[in-house]
């Protein structure tokens, strides 16, 4: 979606080289392409890395949390920095980090240190992310930034449907780690072009820096997320998941505090006065919450349990990407002609509908079997999001002053990572303890020593991927891979049918607080 923090430089531009400018976009492009790429990639081979790092259900979730974690604490930080010390120079640190992060995700021998270069690669994407369209918007002038900005985001759509493309091409040949080292010849030409071609550009008048708010909300954050990730294994009333829960939301509690005295907060709360900026931004908190663990657990279920091949899996969510891509600029007409409450409202419902729809099949027969199985559903949910994105963005914008737009984008931004982080972390715990007690359920007439059983139940943590104890024959760990496939289609059901939930309250928060009108504010 585009909700980028976008800072327009207050000053007077003349008109820049028709060179220069195909540079900037170049530049830009080949950088966001870095971040897109790697995000749509990475949950299709999730599965493989697992395999590859021998990681757990919980270390499978700290590969994609850790990123998203410092993502979502510190974009709008991000976006202030290159305010302040210049949009190109931060933004080049960025590629820079991201970058070493990708090699190191790359060569990773265990999970630990993919756990580590995913949290750096959050660093340098929350330095990154925001800079590409705040250059394009201090760099291109008023006439021609608005078609600037479409070239770009019609490359991003570009990059976004390849990724899953990219990722189950590399996986399909064994591969995984290629989708990180694909960053650098990226990274590389975009580095050049920005060195020699892109100038410099800051805001004079720029806000201090929030560093309280952006260490306080990485904390909470951080707790809540350790806490909730790591209580399948260690349990609730384990010390450590205590002190983790109540210290996560103990900062975040203090954040909003922090914020609503500070004279330049990160959030600026008075925003929130707005009653459809309120309502589009809880909307936004549920529904790409649910979007994001929709998407974590489509591939897992494909991979593990469904025996699709990696490029079917890419094939597989194409549907969505390619609906959403090619609605959203027709449903960005919607809000002129009915205003933005009705697509936000009927956009989320059939995302939740597809969400749920994705529930019906059981085990099937692999890929042959899915256009009469996950396709639909798998097409529903990106005919909603194809709805809702567009309007979605036009109501946060419309909602505050002009002055205050690119603020407003850049919290709505944050507010969806954040959704993601917080999601994954508790739906992803939710999923542990489910499939553990379902495998428990499954194999409790299959004879098994207490060791075997105590076996099974500690590999249990990976979900699908679980394996039968070696010591069993083979008629027993035949019957134990049978429990773990239907273990783990109960436990899939599950939680995507409380992405469903969310998806529908989320419509239902629009039809409440969003106006019927769009109401521009001056």
């Amino acid at each position: 979606m585009l909700q980028k923090i976008v800072r327009v430089c207050q000053v007077d531009m003349e008109k820049i080289a028709p060179q220069t400018g195909r540079w900037i976009l170049t530049a830009t492009i080949l950088a966001s392409s870095m971040a897109f790429i790697d995000g749509s990639a990475l949950n299709i081979v999730l599965s493989d890395i697992q395999d590859g790092l021998n990681a757990s259900g919980a270390e499978m979730l700290w590969i994609v949390d850790g990123y998203l974690l410092f993502l979502a604490s510190l974009i709008l930080v991000g976006g202030s920095l290159g305010d302040h010390l210049g949009r190109k120079r931060i933004f080049m640190i960025g590629i820079v980090l991201f970058t070493i992060a990708s090699f190191l995700c790359g060569i990773s021998p265990n999970t630990e240190l993919m756990i580590v270069a995913r949290m750096v690669q959050g660093v340098g994407g929350a330095l990154m992310v925001p800079g590409s369209l705040a250059i394009i918007s201090a760099s291109f002038p008023p006439g021609e930034r608005g078609k600037a900005i479409g070239t770009w985001s019609a490359f991003s759509s570009v990059t976004t449907v390849l990724g899953p493309v990219l990722g189950g091409a590399m996986a399909e040949v064994d591969f995984w780690r290629g989708i990180f080292f694909i960053n650098i010849p990226l990274a590389v030409v975009a580095l050049w072009i920005l060195v020699n071609y892109v100038p410099e550009s800051r805001d004079e008048q720029a806000k201090k820096l929030d560093l309280p708010g952006a260490l306080l909300v990485t904390l909470g954050l951080a707790g809540l997320s350790y806490g909730f990730i790591e209580a399948p294994g260690q349990g609730f009333d384990n010390p450590g998941i205590i002190a983790s829960l109540i210290v996560g939301f103990a900062a975040l509690i203090l954040f909003v505090m922090v914020e609503s005295r500070s004279q330049h907060p990160m959030v600026p709360l008075r925003l929130f006065e707005s009653p459809t900026f309120s309502g589009t931004n809880i909307m936004t908190f549920f529904l790409y919450g649910a979007l994001a663990v929709a998407t974590l657990f489509l591939p897992l279920n494909f991979a593990q349990v469904q025996d699709y091949r990696r490029i079917e899996i890419s094939l597989a969510l194409l549907p969505f990407v390619l609906s959403l891509t090619l609605l959203s600029r027709w449903a960005g007409t919607l809000v002129d002609r009915y205003g933005p409450r009705l697509p936000l409202t009927v956009g989320p419902a059939i995302v939740g509908t597809g969400f749920f729809a994705v529930t019906l099949p059981g085990l099937t027969n692999g890929f042959a079997e899915f256009w009469t199985t996950y396709f639909p559903g798998i097409l529903i949910m990106g005919i909603g999001m194809g709805i809702t994105v567009a309007p979605l963005t036009t109501a946060v914008m419309g909602s505050v002053s002009s002055r205050q737009a690119g603020v407003a984008s850049g919290v709505n931004n944050a507010v969806a990572r954040t959704a993601g982080v917080l999601a994954i972390a508790i739906l992803g715990a939710l999923a542990l303890f489910s499939f553990r007690s379902a495998l428990e359920d499954r194999t409790e007439s299959i004879q098994l020593s207490q060791e075997e059983r105590d076996t099974l139940k500690k590999n249990a943590s990976d979900l699908g991927n679980t394996r039968p104890p070696e010591s069993l024959d083979e008629t027993a760990q035949s019957a134990i891979e049978s429990a773990v496939r239907s273990a783990f289609v109960e436990t899939f059901r599950l939680v995507l049918i409380l992405t469903a939930i969310l998806a529908w309250l989320s419509a239902a928060l629009a039809w409440l607080t969003v106006d019927q009108r769009l109401v521009v504010l001056e």
